[in-house]
């Protein structure tokens, strides 16, 4: 009979989200992989000209936990006056440089919306993701001030991520 409550004891708990037996993370306790992933050096590494939007201090972190598994993503936002091509030749420099992967894109020609790369084993799995943002994305998500200043040039967002826990693995498909 004891076993017969426990059993359902865990089972209601895992359904609540309340289990301590349940295997997912929550955002609870991420306070240092936070920090950690807010200072890694590419984010307050831009190309030389590249600066945070005068409307928005450019950056943003965040832990989500609403899909089971905690995921903590930290990142900036820049108006680059140059071209696409110059942000992504300066980041792939940078980035390979400090030990990260290229990953591949599947989608031929998506080089130019955006790149991705992994580094670390499990434990230490995180992704670095530089996308694009035009003009119309900015002015829709942060309202037309800040959409103006990505009306030329080459806006962009470069964005760490990993588990909360850190042994997530990574996902390289970077879709």
């Amino acid at each position: 009979m004891a076993a017969l409550l426990l059993s359902a004891a865990v089972v209601a708990g895992g359904l609540t989200g309340c289990s301590v037996l349940s295997p997912f993370t929550t955002c609870d306790g991420t306070e240092a992989r936070m920090k950690e992933l807010e200072s890694l050096p590419l984010l307050a590494s831009p190309p030389p000209g590249a600066t945070p939007p005068r409307s928005y201090d450019g950056f943003h972190s965040e832990c989500a936990d609403d899909s089971g598994d905690a995921w903590l993503s930290a990142g900036r936002v820049y108006v680059y006056p140059g071209t696409r091509q110059e942000v992504l030749d300066h980041y792939r420099k940078a980035a390979e440089a400090d030990g990260w992967r290229f990953e591949p894109q599947p989608v031929a020609g998506y080089e130019l919306m955006g790149s991705c790369f992994t580094k670390g084993e499990e434990g230490q799995a995180k992704q670095l993701m530089l996308n694009f943002v035009s003009a119309r994305e900015f002015t829709e998500f942060y309202g037309p001030d800040i959409g103006r200043e990505f009306a030329s040039g080459a806006g962009f967002d470069i964005q760490v991520g990993s588990a909360a826990d850190g042994a997530g693995g990574v996902d390289t498909s970077c879709q």
